[in-house]
């Protein structure tokens, strides 16, 4: 099935991503592979810094949303804008599919579907294109 839409909610232990268009969606989880958590500051790190992103992880992601033709990015914290800055150096053609990054807490895939869909409603409608209900 076509899958116009996609929306990621990740943050540094797993993404849930949701494929969808006006009648239909699939989701899956992806998680990091990596035993390190997010490190900052002043939790522990001998160095001051916070750990690597794990690219595995980043590639696994953008992966799984290459054929969709529209992508909204949302999470909790920086994992959002790690993800955009490694599409936007290991593959550039799906970095320019992201139509938005944005703050949202932990929400349950069915809200996260109910968000992206008004969301891009919003996106299309600016646009001049059909605009997506349910």
């Amino acid at each position: 099935m076509l899958f116009n839409h996609s929306v990621i909610w990740i943050d540094h232990q797993e993404a849930h991503v949701i494929y969808f268009n006006p009648t239909a969606s699939e989701s899956e989880v992806i998680k990091t592979r990596s035993t390190h958590k997010n490190i900052h500051h002043k939790s522990g790190s001998i160095s001051g810094a916070q750990a690597a992103p794990d690219q595995h992880y980043l590639h696994e992601v953008i992966q799984a949303v290459k054929e969709s033709k529209e992508i909204l990015i949302v999470g909790p914290g920086s994992a959002k804008l790690e993800l955009m800055k490694y599409a936007s150096k290991h593959d550039h053609l799906t970095a320019e599919k992201v139509v938005g990054i944005e703050t949202v807490d932990h929400p349950s895939d069915r809200q996260l579907l109910a968000y992206a869909k008004k969301y891009f409603a919003r996106v299309d409608a600016l646009k001049g294109d059909t605009v997506i209900t349910r």
